[in-house]
């Protein structure tokens, strides 16, 4: 429905259509009070509720309420009502950075400008304990004075987030810009990995290309573990030296934000390309709870969809869960035997979860429902010799007609979950495409499902 013209709450005035994506649309707007231009982002709670996104919205309003700082973009209000929520935020009109690099390389006295800008940012969301997590050109917008405003914190991280190990344990990002210890998927620290997206975005400034790039995705990641890359010939040596420090494939000893700061060529010019400086005007207090909570029809319909709807899958996610292009070996030295086996399916996940339960009926097993979306757990009856077998099945979407199933041991004895198992796959057949890290028979021609999902992802991921 084209909302152009319509009065939002007594105070807007909606225009354009600036962008959209799954669960919002995003308006160019006018404050009817003052005529200053806004751009409001309009969620739909309904949507979000039933695909379990719904705490990412609670997490993006509080990280955007702790920031504000000239080149961050800054939140002004939000609003909402029964069924949607809007962000009321600034109208960064210049565009992404990312259409600037797409033409091509940037002069170094623009690109330090744009980095200084950045590390500005990134400091100062540090210092609130916020971690952004997916910093790249497509988040990096331009004003009308061509200043830097660092947007889209849907994927950032609080301080409270991170485990009793301090670190973060929820692999996000993009794929080209993230960092070692990511893909690791054994925990990193947020700020550390925020400082490496900053070393790729450096890079592509002056490059106009990736530092990391191969047509075979997991020889890019393989790069990216060891930070095999190469300096075009125009790098000044002064800024392959900053880069390469910032480029440590080891997060202890990484370049740190103060010692960027602290770098001769980091600091020619700087007073002059930092944004001007705002006076802190601290938001009203907000009830976030109240502001996303849902109506009651809505938690109806995610308790139904809970084990329905599967998770989807980006293309990092996709490459982590992959046997294929399983990455620890570039980190550790692991023997332990994996408890976990995955298939690719082309049915529906309704089928999937259907099928799971008939089967557990056949092998005497119960199932045990769980509140996580696109989970169920299969029980043994009885306890064995350590506790009762439990298997977990998660569903992940991949594309609409691709799902990735997980089965992996969670209690019980290893054996005699490896004896279930030899009597689950054989019965699976009739849902399984291809199970992960198996070899096809030469006679059977299968086309390996990894390679141009990863690359469809990895495309939109990159858009």
């Amino acid at each position: 429905m084209d909302l152009k013209g319509s009065i939002l709450m007594h105070r807007y005035e909606l225009g354009r259509l600036l962008g959209q994506g799954t669960f919002a649309k995003v308006y160019h707007a006018r404050d009817i009070k003052n005529g200053i231009s806004v751009a409001i982002k309009i969620i739909d709670k309904e949507k979000i509720i039933k695909v379990g996104l719904m705490e990412q919205i609670k997490r993006e309003i509080s990280v955007m309420r702790l920031i504000r700082h000239p080149n961050v973009v800054e939140l002004y209000e939000v609003m909402a009502t029964r069924t949607k929520i809007y962000f009321v935020m600034e109208y960064v009109k210049g565009g992404e950075l990312f259409n600037k690099v797409a033409k091509g390389k940037l002069r170094e006295i623009v690109a330090r400008k744009y980095f200084q800008q950045l590390i500005s940012a990134v400091d100062y969301c540090h210092s609130r304990g916020v971690c952004h997590r997916d910093l790249k050109p497509e988040n990096l917008l331009l004003n009308e004075n061509g200043n830097l405003k660092v947007s889209d914190f849907g994927l950032s991280a609080l301080a409270e987030s991170k485990q009793q190990d301090g670190l973060l344990h929820t692999t996000c990002g993009t794929p080209a810009y993230v960092a070692p210890e990511v893909i690791n998927r054994k925990g990193y620290d947020g700020s550390k990995a925020d400082i490496w997206s900053c070393g790729v975005i450096l890079f592509v400034l002056l490059a106009g290309y990736l530092p990391f790039q191969d047509a075979n995705l997991m020889a890019m990641y393989s790069k990216i573990g060891k930070a095999e890359f190469k300096f075009p010939n125009w790098f000044a040596p002064e800024v392959r030296k900053l880069i390469t420090k910032i480029l440590d494939p080891n997060p202890s000893t990484r370049l740190s934000i103060s010692k960027i700061m602290e770098n001769s060529w980091f600091r020619k010019g700087l007073e002059s390309n930092l944004g001007i400086k705002t006076e802190k005007q601290e938001l009203l207090p907000l009830d976030v709870e109240s502001i996303c909570s849902s109506t009651q029809g809505g938690e109806i319909e995610q308790k139904q969809e809970l084990l329905s709807k599967p998770v989807h899958l980006n293309a990092f996610d996709l490459i982590s869960y992959s046997s294929g292009f399983d990455l620890s070996g570039l980190f550790e030295n692991s023997k332990d035997q994996k408890k976990e086996v995955r298939f690719m399916s082309n049915k529906p996940a309704n089928t999937i979860f259907s099928k799971l339960e008939s089967l557990a009926k056949t092998l005497r097993l119960k199932v045990v429902k769980k509140k996580q979306i696109g989970v169920m757990k299969l029980e043994g009856l009885n306890a064995g010799r350590k506790g009762v077998l439990g298997i977990e099945a998660e569903i992940f979407e991949i594309t609409p007609d691709v799902h990735l199933v997980e089965l992996k041991s969670s209690s019980g004895d290893t054996l005699e979950y490896q004896k279930v198992m030899k009597d689950i796959r054989p019965a699976l057949k009739d849902i399984v495409w291809i199970w992960q890290g198996e070899p096809q028979q030469q006679d059977e021609v299968v086309p390996d499902p990894n390679l141009p999902l990863l690359h469809t992802a990895l495309s939109q991921d990159l858009q």
